[in-house]
């Protein structure tokens, strides 16, 4: 019995400290081996290029690819940025291409989940096509539509002057005034599905004791959606929009294939005026510097996104 616990005080005392994460850490010390492979390749393919993105955004860089020849400069390049009318040009291109799509595409699927729950003929179809915009790649579609949009042999434009209601096609992404929204458009067709599987799988979850115990009670269909039905979505509502946000904020694929940020910055938002920078201009330290900013708001995206899926998990822990 004496050995057993002269063991036992050796083990405690080789424990670090106090701490309940060092504690923890020790403890699974043996399982934390498995996953060093793991942590080393996240540690090169990650951690070391946000490094060197951030020392990057201290430095001035020629116009080349002689790196070494850098200089330091502080935070000139971030006051440059803010100091900027092109910053808020495109921060004010971002905020109406993250707002406009994530908030329609959100209505939109909401709307389609909402219509494909009831049973009717030939709704699994329906979901299946729905669903095709989403999983056409971002490329095709990005073309598809530029052709559909084109001034001169674009369909739109065709439909419109045949049925007389315009004279000439109108130009779509070749006009400062329309660029925007009609990539907001394109996006809103691709995303809009996504929306729709997360808002159908939530529907899923709504008890049919309360929908058909509120029926009883009187209640008329829009009570039953807004006092039974939604705040069961409110979880996955949260989930579904950080989603798109995150997405959209991050989005790249669309307005670079088919405007390049044209025309006149009007459809540049902040991934594709960073990849100008750096690949077209071959600014490294201020495009060092944007994507240090752009890291800043998606970590805060992330944050929430975390938050939300925790209080998740907790509310179903206490169910």
């Amino acid at each position: 019995m004496t050995i057993v616990t002269g063991k036992t005080e050796a083990r405690r005392r080789l424990q670090p400290g106090k701490s309940g994460v060092l504690r923890k850490i020790w403890e699974h010390r043996a399982d934390y081996a498995y996953v060093l492979p793991a942590i080393a390749v996240m540690l090169v393919v990650i951690a070391y290029p946000i490094y060197y993105t951030i020392e990057l955004s201290f430095f001035n860089t020629p116009p080349g690819l002689q790196l070494r020849d850098k200089t330091f400069v502080g935070f000139n390049n971030y006051t440059a940025i803010l100091t900027s009318a092109v910053f808020w040009k495109v921060t004010w291109n971002t905020l109406i291409w993250t707002v406009g799509s994530t908030g329609i595409s959100f209505v939109l699927g909401f709307a389609a989940a909402l219509a494909l729950h009831r049973d009717f003929f030939g709704r699994g179809v329906l979901r299946a096509i729905l669903i095709i915009p989403w999983v056409i790649s971002a490329v095709a579609a990005s073309y598809i539509w530029k052709w559909i949009y084109h001034s001169d042999f674009g369909i739109i434009g065709a439909v419109l002057v045949g049925l007389g209601l315009a004279d000439r096609p109108p130009n779509f992404i070749d006009s400062v005034s329309t660029v925007l929204p009609s990539l907001i458009v394109v996006n809103i067709w691709r995303e809009f599905p996504f929306a729709m599987i997360m808002m159908m799988a939530g529907l899923q979850t709504v008890p049919d004791q309360l929908l058909r115990a509120a029926k009883v009670d009187g209640a008329n269909a829009w009570q039953r959606f807004w006092h039974v039905t939604f705040p069961h979505l409110r979880n996955v509502s949260t989930v579904t929009i950080l989603l798109l946000a995150v997405a959209n904020f991050n989005s790249f694929i669309i307005p670079w294939i088919m405007t390049g940020g044209g025309p006149s910055n009007a459809s540049h938002i902040w991934i594709t005026h960073i990849y100008e920078l750096a690949f077209g201009r071959q600014r490294w330290g201020v495009a060092s510097a944007y994507s240090v900013l752009l890291f800043i708001i998606l970590m805060t995206f992330g944050y929430f996104y975390v938050r939300a899926l925790s209080g998740n998990d907790r509310k179903d822990g206490s169910a």
